[in-house]
């Protein structure tokens, strides 16, 4: 059985830094982003929620390494 999408069945066209909550719950305890396969997040999405998690690292708003 597939897994849905997360943010096609929230109606999120859009994946913002800022929102953290949402983004820490596709990283592991260290802090890397989990694969689609586990997740089962659509690829479009994938590749916004990597760009999403960049941006926010990149402004100290998410750690690179959780310890």
């Amino acid at each position: 059985m597939k897994k849905q999408c997360y943010f096609s069945q929230h109606n999120i066209k859009y994946i913002d830094y800022k929102d953290t909550e949402v983004l820490k719950k596709f990283l592991n305890p260290h802090g890397r982003v989990l694969s689609r396969k586990r997740t089962g997040i659509a690829a479009k999405y994938q590749r916004q929620l990597d760009m999403a998690v960049k941006r926010a690292r990149f402004m100290g708003l998410l750690p690179y390494v959780a310890s």
